[in-house]
């Protein structure tokens, strides 16, 4: 029997130009106020950069800055509106391909640290339903700030598609990315292709 297809998208620097953390920030927050909250939260992202605090806490300190208190419904709807916005900063022969995998009756995976609720309406607007990203978690319908799931970054990214497809027996595997945060799902492709 012939072996599914599947295809394996990271978001950020590989469907889109832009890193959509930020972008999304700027989006529902504005330029003043994104600003001013990046000057704030500098010594944190500072020591990140220098390797002196981990990739999850700084997003997950700059994700409560801004979003911490926010109810889970004005959060979903910046999400769906920010879908307009990732229109003008995709790849678009990186987007063709995804089409390609999708017409061709192939089963086609986003796979993101960002949050879901701003990656979700777009992949949806453009056929794909499967979304494993990094989840917000939400109490009482408020924003609390944190993440309800580990970053979804490197062997996490992995983890998290064998959840939902476990047989690597079944399927041929195509992966495409554009950082260290994909290696892990690079290495266990049939065919891994880094974005530049």
């Amino acid at each position: 029997m012939e072996k599914e297809q599947i295809a394996v998208f990271d978001f950020d620097g590989t469907l889109t130009t832009k890193d959509s953390f930020i972008e999304f920030i700027r989006f529902s927050k504005g330029d003043a106020r994104f600003v001013t909250g990046l000057l704030l939260q500098s010594p944190f992202l500072m020591a990140f950069k220098l390797g002196l605090y981990p990739n999850w806490k700084a997003k997950q300190r700059l994700f409560s800055y801004f979003f911490k208190g926010m109810s889970y419904e004005a959060f979903c709807r910046y999400g769906i509106a920010f879908a307009s916005r990732v229109e003008s900063m995709l790849r678009k022969d990186v987007v063709e391909r995804m089409q390609r995998f999708l017409s061709d009756g192939h089963r086609v995976f986003v796979i993101t640290a960002s949050i879901e609720e701003w990656v979700r309406p777009w992949c949806e607007l453009h056929g794909v339903t499967s979304v494993l990203s990094t989840r917000a978690e939400v109490v009482d319908g408020v924003m609390t700030g944190r993440f309800s799931t580990p970053n979804c970054y490197g062997e996490e990214k992995l983890r998290r598609f064998l959840e939902v497809a476990p047989d690597r027996s079944s399927y041929v595997l195509t992966a495409y990315g554009d950082s260290r945060g994909d290696e892990a799902l690079f290495r266990f492709a049939d065919v891994a292709t880094r974005i530049r």
